[in-house]
């Protein structure tokens, strides 16, 4: 059973669990006082790779959540740090992706871009995908390039509803090339092993707050971490047992969820 008085750090999921698109979700000002006022580090982990953390501390700024970039890790970044140990300086690659996943491989010159001949593809979300970079993407692999995608994450909420996501892309591809890529993000522990060392926690100190079962809950329990899942995302109550991950705790909401840690006002 959850005992959140053991708690020392939160990783939060973003999309769905703060916000949706641009909209504030309820309870996150009370909740991130709360941790402040109990000395309680927090982070935010997101398979979402469309953006910078600098992006993100911006939009996260314009709701009214205060959150540096610095404390933002995103696929885009645990993509690069494996990509950085597997291959040498020079290594070339296609991105299918955005700014945050562009600016995470290309940045310091590690790597060439290149939709010619590619070592790589690295592919990610990308909100303005054409059939003429999936061509591309399909003949480079095809060719042999390696086959490397950010996160599964085969939707994305947004203030419409649930509109594709990078997993989206990646099926497209495995039916044209019949190659399964290596996946960096969620649910792999990575990103949540090194958000834990970056706010100086264990993993059993650490809960994970997340909407989805396939890639948050599922990602916690392999990181050795406790969770919660919020009902104000992808997954449903229902869902639970259907599936990868088990929470520990399932709430409707942020709000719910402060309740629940004795911080109702």
């Amino acid at each position: 059973m959850l005992n959140l008085a053991t708690i020392r750090a939160v990783l939060f999921d973003m999309d769905g669990v703060l916000y949706r698109g641009t909209q504030m979700l309820p309870g996150v000002p009370e909740l991130l006082s709360f941790l402040d006022e109990r000395g309680v580090g927090y982070a935010c982990i997101t398979n979402n790779a469309s953006m910078t953390p600098g992006q993100y501390e911006e939009k996260l700024g314009v709701m009214g959540i205060a959150m540096s970039a610095r404390m933002v890790l995103t696929s885009a970044l645990a993509t690069a740090r494996y990509l950085r140990d597997a291959y040498p300086r020079g290594t070339r690659v296609m991105i299918v992706g955005m700014r945050g996943l562009r600016e995470a491989l290309l940045d310091d010159g590690y790597f060439v871009e290149d939709r010619s001949a590619p070592d790589v593809v690295v592919q990610g979300a990308d909100f303005e995908l054409t059939y003429a970079t999936l061509k591309e993407a399909t003949l480079a692999i095809r060719r042999g390039a390696r086959f490397v995608a950010t996160n599964p994450d085969r939707t994305f909420p947004s203030e419409e509803g649930l509109i594709p996501g990078a997993g989206a892309t990646t099926a497209a591809l495995v039916a044209a090339t019949d190659v399964q890529p290596l996946v960096i993000g969620k649910p792999a522990p990575t990103m949540f092993l090194v958000a834990a060392e970056m706010i100086g926690v264990t993993p059993a100190q650490t809960l994970v707050i997340g909407d989805r079962l396939d890639t948050d809950i599922a990602g916690a329990n392999s990181a050795g971490m406790p969770s919660a899942m919020v009902l104000t995302g992808v997954s449903r109550r229902e869902d639970v047992g259907s599936g990868p991950g088990v929470p520990d705790l399932i709430v409707d909401d942020l709000p719910a969820l402060l309740a629940a840690w004795g911080g109702s006002r």
